[in-house]
């Protein structure tokens, strides 16, 4: 049996666990916090994501906790004009398999850890990764306490500043986006009958936009805002005052001010990326999810690229011998480095020249986006909602931003 061990107890590193657990093999967890949980709100989860959640045991729990959005809206923020709509029921679930659904980062989480549990996946917390070193056939984990873990193969799943980035690539820090977002959640119980919908609805103004929709079973109300200020030193999840976010906000319409003006006890993070790497793989390590490839939001794939890169990894090395992981693992690198520099840099086109258009690049991203039918907006996600095997490797950008 092969020993896989995890740095990260994220949803990459979990779904990495519980992927090779289900192949068979031994996987170990090692999580640098004191217990095993996740931070955030909302996360958006397309076909992709629930295909490979499939193949790892979780869909259904997943699915109990989460809410089915019926359509994606794209509004000018400005005018309160609606420009286009994709529908994700019917022909859209039917034609990807799947349906597109948001959740609470907690939701998805607990569904991981409580399939690594039934697993037998080895949860260790308390025990941050801080390096690595390689002999003959094994791998040890060094821990910033000075412990040492060793197996066969280690996957460093331990996020945007990942230690076992730091040793296998050697690029520094991550690039800080200039983008700063501002995240509230509150009760539906507070948002007027008029304001609610099924939908992900985002109002795009000239360097920011605001995105809604509905958390917990429609319980709650997930709210981000986010702005191209210029920032230039990363903030995670620090306060921010009401008034200094409706402050960053000028010439939001009034439907989109009333649901701005609900949000209380805002947090903000300047949102950061890296640019895509060639190689994640150092003999028997690999990295994967945010280690690997963070993103910026704006695509809504980071946690679906890492739930792809779980199963990939899990295919790949199977009930294999460990002599041969290395090898699996470059090919593991070579079927998803395409793919995720495409989505990585695509995330970055869309922020740029759909959400925060400005100038006279408003009318003409309104006309392109109002013309596309709705089979030509599901050719546009057809690459990224509909894969399944996730290993396409095709040219890096996404058809709507390619047309703005």
């Amino acid at each position: 049996m092969t020993h896989i061990l995890v740095a990260g107890g994220g949803i990459g590193g979990l779904a990495a666990a519980l992927a090779q657990a289900r192949a068979g093999h031994r996987a170990t967890v090692l999580e640098g916090r004191p217990e095993f949980s996740e931070i955030g709100a909302g996360i958006q989860l397309a076909p992709n994501a629930f295909h490979a959640l499939g193949v790892l045991g979780v869909r259904d729990r997943v699915a109990e906790r989460a809410d089915f959005i019926d359509e994606l809206r794209f509004l000018d923020g400005t005018s309160g004009q609606r420009v286009a709509a994709l529908e994700l029921t019917g022909t859209y679930r039917t034609r990807f398999g799947g349906p597109y659904a948001v959740v609470h980062r907690g939701d998805l989480h607990r569904a991981l850890l409580d399939g690594c549990r039934e697993a037998g996946v080895e949860l260790l917390a308390g025990h941050r990764v801080a390096g690595y070193r390689q002999t003959g056939d094994r791998v040890t984990a060094l821990t910033s306490a000075g412990e040492r873990f060793s197996a066969d193969v280690l996957l460093g799943a331990d996020g945007l500043r990942s230690a076992v980035r730091a040793q296998l690539v050697g690029d520094g820090g991550p690039r800080i986006s200039g983008h700063t977002i501002y995240r509230s959640v509150i009760p539906m119980a507070e948002v007027p009958e008029e304001l609610r919908s099924k939908a992900v609805t985002l109002w795009a103004g000239p360097g920011w936009h605001f995105v809604h929709y509905p958390i917990g079973g429609g319980a709650f109300l997930n709210l981000a805002a986010t702005r191209d200020d210029g920032a230039r030193e990363e903030i995670t999840g620090a306060p921010a005052g009401r008034s200094h976010v409706l402050g960053e906000f000028p010439g939001l319409c009034e439907e989109a001010r009333r649901l701005l003006e609900l949000g209380r006890d805002w947090k903000i993070w300047v949102l950061c990326d890296r640019d895509p790497v060639d190689g994640w793989v150092d003999g028997r390590v690999a990295l994967l999810g945010d280690a690997a490839h963070p993103m910026l939001q704006y695509a809504a794939q980071g946690a679906c690229m890492a739930l792809e890169d779980a199963v990939v990894l899990g295919g790949l090395l199977g009930a294999r011998a460990s002599v041969d992981a290395p090898r699996w693992l470059v090919e593991y690198n070579t079927l998803r480095r395409d793919r995720t520099a495409r989505t990585t840099l695509t995330a970055r086109e869309l922020g740029e020249r759909l959400y925060h258009a400005a100038g006279e690049d408003v009318p003409v991203r309104n006309a392109m986006l109002a013309d596309l039918s709705p089979a030509g907006l599901r050719d546009a996600v057809a690459w990224l909602h509909g894969s399944t095997s996730f290993t396409e490797t095709r040219k890096p950008a996404l058809a709507l931003a390619e047309a703005a």
